[in-house]
């Protein structure tokens, strides 16, 4: 179909890079006429309205797009008037080719200007001239736009008030910059924010916000800022904020969050890594009484108190990670405290804490949604942890378990427990071996098990046939016996478990005798495959 008589590529997975002509002439050369009579046959594309072309064009991928836009102009012109998102690279070059660029593409409404951190980038003149190209601009990324200063800023948003997301990083603008977006694009309902330089701190530091866009305002993210508590007003203006993540942003946020939490009632999701936060902003943080989602990574002078504060007035909570940092500050009392007063919660992660059976069979009790479960470089979760786990768990769907001092005997809990589970991850976990793994897999077929056990790896002379043949054969006695020496001490294990595995044993002596016969000739091994 169309004018060009080439076989179809396959789908690229790689987004396809858009550049402009280089040419004088306003199309490539390798374009195909419409009217071009070399062309056999009839072009039945030609009957079709420029609607089903844009339709069929937005459903493939970025690199089919293009080639498809090389077929005609027909083609050419469709295909970027019905293209809406687009990415460049920033550099400085790129000015030249805003205008034929843009002729082209002059219904983009998300654009995404990326620029390498050594290469030097646009300004403020390619900036101003994308904004009086693309009036209707809902979405701007921008990435190392070093060049682009707060006057460029000034007039882009003046232009562009029509935007509803921003995202920058490692850009240079300042306050006058941010705040001028948020006074002229009243419809903004996301900003997200990483390493803006031009934000200074100190006394003198300029605030920002609230500006005309805190009432439509849902979404705020900081990152890796100095002063990140310059944004303080318009966090604390955006009544209508539904998700607020900080990370790694320096400075106290105890009082900050405090009067946070008093303005802004109705948030769902609130994000806190690396901050410098007490149970003074934990606690504070409980007047959110609609707060489903709640992260908390590494804030090591948060305890048990401040979290147990949170469980007693946050009741719909849905999603809880926590992130320790082995400072042993939450456990049992916080973890309980969540399950009594959290039925809803539906996915639970902790990094470095240390939770014992009694907190985990509360939470199996009390809390009969949840479906999604991590426990990762605790040093109290083993095999009894992982046997209650089975036995109360009915809803669970997902469980990963990542450097716990768990054995076989959790997993051999696991084949008859958690009825509903789909999916389990042990890595790093030095008491389960390959032989536990394979013979959870046997026991539960639909099982997704994936292990990766730290163990040093055995070459075998078979391993690339294997997996050339796509079909998973086990270890032999030999070598899996020497795997769970290199990993744990196999004296543990009982007797009935081996004899469970005595089974796989003697599929992999007979498919390793299988190999070595099949290598004395064709003849012996066709007799084997007809046998």
């Amino acid at each position: 179909m169309g004018q060009s008589s080439s076989r179809s590529s396959p789908r690229s997975a790689k987004p396809a890079v858009i550049s402009p002509w280089t040419s004088d002439s306003d199309e490539p050369d390798d374009i195909i006429s419409d009217t071009d009579d070399t062309i056999s046959g009839n072009d039945y594309t030609l009957n079709l309205p420029d609607e089903c072309l844009a339709c069929i064009f937005q459903s493939l991928s970025s690199g089919d797009r293009k080639r498809s836009a090389l077929v005609c102009r027909r083609w050419l012109r469709i295909e970027g008037q019905s293209r809406h998102r687009l990415s460049l690279n920033a550099k400085s070059e790129l000015t030249s080719d805003i205008p034929k660029l843009f002729s082209r593409f002059e219904t983009v409404t998300k654009l995404a200007l990326k620029c390498d951190r050594r290469s030097v980038s646009i300004g403020d003149d390619a900036l101003i001239l994308i904004s009086l190209k693309c009036r209707n601009l809902t979405r701007l990324k921008l990435r190392a736009c070093r060049a682009i200063t707060d006057d460029g800023m000034a007039v882009f948003a003046r232009n562009c008030n029509s935007l509803r997301k921003f995202s920058c990083g490692f850009c240079s603008f300042g306050a006058k910059g941010m705040n001028a977006l948020l006074d002229s694009c009243e419809s903004l309902e996301e900003l997200s924010v990483k390493r803006l330089s031009g934000v200074t701190d100190g006394v003198g530091a300029e605030p920002i916000g609230p500006g005309k866009a805190s009432g439509a305002l849902k979404v705020i993210c900081l990152k890796d800022l100095k002063n990140g508590q310059c944004f303080g007003p318009l966090i604390i203006g955006s009544k209508n904020l539904r998700s607020l993540k900080l990370f790694r942003c320096s400075s106290d946020w105890d009082n900050l969050l405090v009067v946070i939490a008093n303005r802004i009632t109705g948030l769902l999701e609130l994000h806190l890594e690396r901050l410098q936060v007490s149970d003074l902003g934990l606690s504070a943080i409980s007047n959110c009484v609609n707060l489903e989602i709640l992260h908390l990574v590494k804030i090591p002078e948060c305890t048990n108190a401040g979290l147990m504060a949170v469980a007693e007035k946050c009741k719909l909570i849905r999603k809880l990670h926590i992130d320790g940092w082995k400072t042993n500050r939450i456990s049992d009392d916080g973890l309980i405290s969540i399950a009594t007063h959290c039925p809803n919660l539906q996915e639970l992660v902790l990094i470095g804490v240390n939770p014992t059976r009694l907190s985990l069979e509360k939470l199996a009790t009390h809390c009969q949604n949840l479906e999604r479960l991590a426990l990762c470089g605790s040093d109290t979760v083993g095999d009894a942890e992982i046997s209650c786990i089975a036995a109360k768990c009915i809803a669970l769907k997902k469980l990963c378990i990542k450097s716990c001092p768990v054995s076989d005997h959790g997993m051999e809990a696991l084949a008859g427990g958690c009825p509903n589970l789909v999916k389990v991850k042990f890595k790093r976990c030095r008491g389960v071996t390959s032989e536990g793994a394979d013979w959870l897999r046997a026991s539960r077929g639909s099982l997704a098990v994936n292990l990766d056990a730290m163990e040093p790896e055995i070459q075998d002379a078979s391993a690339s046939e294997q997996e050339a043949s796509g079909i998973g054969i086990p270890q032999t006695y030999g070598q899996t016996r020497g795997i769970n020496i290199a990993a744990s001490s196999s004296s543990w294990r009982p007797m009935s478990f081996k004899a469970r595995l005595g089974l796989l044993r003697g599929r992999s002596l007979v498919a390793s005798t299988l190999r070595r016969w099949s290598s004395f000739g064709g003849s012996s091994r066709n007799n084997l495959e007809r046998s």
